[in-house]
């Protein structure tokens, strides 16, 4: 069996987005020395954002059942065997730094953004899932439920560049599919109507806003570019690039850019302004 490839070694010869959070945290060090202890183990004793990243999630996910070493082992073994998970990664971080008006710097959702947390947290549990190592992955996403109050099903299909954003209460169901892009606020869930069985789940197109608490229901598909707003009841199809609200949702416009996803604009009235 050859041996293992150790994180410290896995990594881009420029990593701005690790350096940027290595710098700050510097900073922070200095300016607060009652949590200089707790920076440096979290982050700059580590070589790598996955180094870093696996020692954070295993403090956090760490049980009697399992300890944050093991933890960090089967983070780090999915860091090894996903390739994609090192983008995703990133790619999340720069996602809650660029829409986030609280964000002000690349650490502060890695050390303390549970959105961020949960996610990376998942992306793990769908590696152990796809690797059919079942009871593990439904093990990890009780804990991140119980950890981060996000219940998302490891076989869910997420992609790269996510905000979940305050994240409380959202719940995301087993055939549910969120692409690129896609802003997700507190308390939504993409969820199933009922008891049937197989493809019930929501479909997310690339760019979506969906606002705080929103309920998205069933096998249907909202389109690419859509918005819908806080409190609404989606339960069917939403056509790209359409703004949705009500219980039940309906039509009302169409959003003021191609992503409302990466304009955070929750607003409603100016989506009616550009109803056709």
């Amino acid at each position: 069996m050859p041996l293992k490839q150790p994180l410290s070694v896995i990594s881009d010869k420029e990593d701005m987005i690790w350096d940027e959070i290595r710098r700050e945290t510097k900073e922070q060090a200095e300016q607060e020395p009652a949590l200089a202890s707790f920076l440096h183990a979290s982050i700059l004793n580590h070589d790598t954002l996955e180094g870093a990243l696996s020692f954070h999630l295993a403090n956090k996910l760490a049980s009697p059942a399992l300890s944050a070493l093991q933890v960090r082992e089967i983070i780090e073994d999915s860091i090894r065997e996903d390739g994609c998970l090192r983008k995703a990664v990133r790619a999340d971080i720069q996602a809650v730094y660029d829409r986030d008006s609280a964000c002000d710097s690349y650490s502060l959702p890695f050390l303390y953004f549970k959105g961020f947390h949960a996610l990376q947290a998942f992306r793990v549990s769908h590696c152990l899932w796809h690797k059919g190592r079942l009871s593990l992955a439904y093990f990890l996403q009780s804990h991140i439920a119980l950890t981060f109050g996000v219940d998302i099903h490891p076989a869910a299909k997420i992609g790269k560049g996510i905000m979940l954003d305050h994240a409380t209460g959202i719940v995301i169901g087993e055939t549910a599919v969120v692409e690129d892009n896609v802003s997700i606020m507190q308390a939504v869930t993409l969820g199933g109507t009922g008891k049937e069985s197989g493809d019930r789940h929501p479909k997310v197109g690339k760019g979506v806003l969906i606002s705080a608490g929103a309920k998205v229901l069933g096998n249907i598909r909202i389109g690419e570019g859509a918005k819908i707003g806080a409190g609404s009841v989606v339960l069917k199809d939403v056509p790209p690039h359409t703004t949705v609200v009500g219980v039940p949702a309906v039509e009302v416009g169409h959003p003021t850019s191609e992503s409302p996803a990466l304009e955070m604009n929750h607003s409603i009235s100016c989506d009616e302004d550009c109803k056709k």
